[in-house]
């Protein structure tokens, strides 16, 4: 059984590696809201892909303010194999009453938004606000995975691929059993 899941014209896929050696159009950068780099995710992308990305976040800070949580901004991708890096800021987690999972969805909705205007067909996800954010694993894949697929179901898209990519091997399997309960829910339909 494959392990991918393919809607319309576009397949999903998830696997463990890291994320600023993916030769894609766009990574997401699981960004703060001043899109200056930090720990984790964000802070590897930015030391990765150089200056040129940091300077235009600047320019866009400037020009609009800190990025608020569910929305989604696009650079450069500096020195990574990928063109460009869509950085979103995901919701802190307060315990799951504070709206987080339509905050996280939106972060995926408008990266996936901003892909399709820029005529992306390969888009690779870290597992957004999942590190020092606090959000709990199994709920943040099911809000990627539905997200995504919600997004499909509605958008007109160029996407062909969307990659899911894992820094560790308990994220792995926590997306392995979200793609199966989704193709299963799928074939049931």
């Amino acid at each position: 059984m494959s392990k991918d899941i393919k809607y319309k014209q576009t397949i999903l896929t998830h696997k463990r590696g890291d994320i600023i050696r993916e030769k894609v159009d766009a990574i997401v950068n699981a960004a703060n809201s001043g899109l200056m780099g930090g720990g984790g995710v964000d802070g590897a992308i930015h030391r990765a892909g150089g200056y040129e990305i940091l300077r235009e976040c600047k320019i866009i800070v400037s020009k609009r303010g800190r990025l608020p949580a569910g929305q989604a901004v696009i650079t450069t991708g500096g020195h990574l194999p990928a063109r460009y890096v869509i950085h979103t800021v995901g919701p802190v987690w307060r315990g799951g009453n504070s709206r987080e999972p339509e905050i996280l969805g939106s972060c995926y909705s408008e990266s996936l938004k901003l892909a399709t205007e820029h005529h992306l067909k390969i888009i690779a996800f870290p597992a957004i606000s999942t590190g020092v954010y606090g959000n709990p694993l199994v709920q943040a894949a099911t809000v990627a995975v539905g997200a995504v697929i919600d997004y499909l179901k509605s958008a007109d898209t160029t996407l062909e691929l969307v990659k899911f990519i894992q820094y560790d091997e308990q994220s792995e399997r926590i997306y392995e059993e979200e793609f199966n309960r989704v193709k299963q829910d799928m074939n049931e339909k």
